[in-house]
């Protein structure tokens, strides 16, 4: 008996099944005249009661892409962003740059303006906007930051080509892909493809495991013959499971271990081995240095490693091919997985070290501890100042936070210059309760923020942000959203009078000159009437400005409260101008 025909239906139906079957649960969107096709294919969908991604529209890009971040931040699970055409993407850049830098898995789909001219197929022009947002290379917006791009040619590849942008961008390295999707396309009427065809069990990403036995023995015998073992890392704690090998490893080998620039929690801050988030000192005493999962260790221009050290280099991309030019050396590169390899090295020092060395190993573990007391009991009296009235304490601030959230509670920081303050006084202990950017795009936090709270419904969220952040992270946007779709946020804003990150990269090449002698820097951002809270107010939020020292703690307990109760809170502190 011959198989039967499928029947053909709007190409626009399969983009949404596919989807679904690639196992994308989320889409974020800001759509357009591009997207007609694909919005009665959703309600078609929806007439037939069949499941498909949820659609969450934002009201601008910068929280649809940082909003897909935030959820594979997380999660680990890459979704899916739709924008309109060039002037779509062109806003979603930004946050692509993130994700790229960052290392998460997001599918940017962009419609893209018709062909047909005068209604030679269903879809073509037949609006002004067609014929200026039609640039002749839409991908050379994107192209620096994304892994793979793809423009669909016909339906019946939909399948096929959604599997492929799916696998490329969950393999190792993961990062953002872009797949665009003319409108004539979308409206044409396909044949459906299997799903079966296109699985995950036959065409899953590329994933990177650990090390053979002899350069496991290799690195294993550097470490235990090491005098000062010093490991380095950043984003490690993008895989919670590696937090745990970190930290059983370095106690097996009385190992340092320094975040610098975390944008992950790499390690409890109360673990015996945990050595701060200044590399200067340690990359000076290090015998054995072990780079983990970092893109950037140290400033060489103010930290200079020595001769006599041993570096190994462990990552998915040791080699740091995204990067033009990059300039730290190591003497092994493991291309790995770094949890998998931390793991094995326990496993082979366990089975192998001799007691002599598991001795010295536990020794050192002592004066590691002794330092992290030490260095904590100043950190904690730093924080005892409050400040005064107008320029209140940002290490105190923290500190208050610190004792009023949960352990589980997930901070999202884009603090900026009180970066510092973030690390050292808000306490986090557990994988996955800090979150930051790899990139150098500002405004993240708020996008970030709502699409941790859509993944994690149980946990608090709060996002941490300068005012010049604040300024860049569309926050009508953020809380339109956040009301809509119920996904109560705190926003901290620290108000210290404008870009002070600039002040200080001005003083750094230049200390003496006219800008110094002016004290006029041209990052100052003080209007007499700004009330960043009240932008969260005219979305639902609960609104509260703190000027003294006295305001802080009843401020911060409200806002959590009305946080707990459903309702987004901004709460604005003074710093002062700096």
């Amino acid at each position: 008996m011959p198989t039967p025909t499928p029947t053909p239906e709007l190409s626009a139906l399969h983009i949404w099944r596919h989807l679904q079957a690639c196992g994308v649960t989320h889409v974020f969107a800001n759509l357009g005249t591009d997207h007609v096709s694909l919005i009665e294919a959703l309600a078609d969908l929806d007439a037939r009661q069949e499941p498909h991604p949820e659609l969450i529209l934002c009201p601008h890009e910068n929280v649809a892409v940082h909003m897909a971040a935030g959820m594979a931040a997380v999660t680990g699970q890459g979704q899916a962003v739709m924008v309109h055409v060039d002037a779509g993407t062109a806003n979603a850049v930004m946050g692509l740059h993130n994700a790229c830098r960052s290392r998460w898995p997001l599918l940017l789909i962009a419609g893209k303006s018709p062909h047909d001219l005068r209604s030679e197929r269903l879809g073509g022009r037949d609006n002004y906007v067609h014929f200026v947002q039609d640039p002749f290379d839409m991908g050379s917006l994107v192209r620096p930051y994304v892994k793979w791009e793809f423009n669909l040619p016909h339906g019946s590849l939909s399948a096929e080509v959604l599997r492929r942008a799916h696998s490329v961008m969950h393999s190792d390295p993961p990062g953002p892909v872009y797949l665009t999707l003319p409108r004539e396309v979308l409206a044409e009427p396909t044949p459906s493809p299997s799903t079966d065809v296109f699985s995950a069990n036959s065409h899953g990403p590329v994933r990177h495991t650990g090390v053979d036995e002899s350069t496991l023995a290799r690195l294993a015998e550097r470490l235990m013959s090491a005098h000062t073992p010093v490991a380095f890392t950043a984003y490690l704690g993008r895989d919670p499971g590696a937090v745990a090998a970190l930290e059983d490893l370095a106690l097996l080998c009385g190992m340092a271990c320094v975040e610098f620039m975390p944008t992950q929690l790499c390690i409890d801050r109360q673990h015996p081995c945990f050595a701060g988030f200044a590399p200067g000192p340690w990359v000076a005493k290090a015998d054995v240095g072990l780079l983990l999962d970092v893109d950037v260790p140290w400033l060489p221009n103010q930290v200079q490693p020595q001769p006599q050290t041993h570096w190994i280099h462990v990552d998915v991309d040791p080699l740091k091919s995204g990067f033009p030019q990059w300039g730290f050396a190591s003497h092994d590169r493991v291309s790995a997985h770094t949890g998998t390899v931390l793991r094995q090295l326990a496993d082979h020092i366990r089975r192998h070290a001799s007691a002599e060395a598991l001795a010295r190993a536990t020794e050192r573990v002592k004066a590691l501890e002794a330092q992290r007391i030490a260095r904590q009991a100043q950190w904690d009296e730093a924080a005892r100042a409050p400040g005064q009235a107008g320029a209140l304490s940002a290490a105190h601030l923290m500190s208050v936070l610190g004792e009023l959230i949960d352990a589980h509670d997930i901070v999202v920081n884009e603090a900026i210059r009180n970066v510092p303050a973030v690390l050292q006084h808000l306490p986090r202990r557990h994988p996955g309760t800090l979150v930051g950017c790899g990139g150098g795009g500002l405004g993240y936090s708020g996008g970030m923020a709502l699409g941790i709270r859509l993944a994690r419904p149980d946990r608090r969220v709060i996002q941490i942000v300068g005012d010049g952040g604040f300024h860049f992270s569309t926050p009508s946007s953020v809380y339109a959203t956040a009301e809509r779709y119920g996904l109560p946020i705190l926003t901290v804003v620290l108000d210290n009078g404008g870009w002070q990150a600039v002040k200080e990269a001005v003083l750094r090449v230049h200390p003496d000159g006219q800008a110094h002698a002016r004290d006029d820097y041209q990052a100052r951002l003080q209007n007499p009437t700004r009330r960043f809270e009240a932008v969260g107010a005219a979305f639902g939020a609960h609104a509260e400005r703190v000027q003294t020292p006295d305001e802080l703690r009843p401020a911060l307990q409200r806002a959590l409260a009305a946080i707990d109760l459903g309702q987004a809170a901004v709460v604005t502190v003074a710093l002062g101008l700096q």
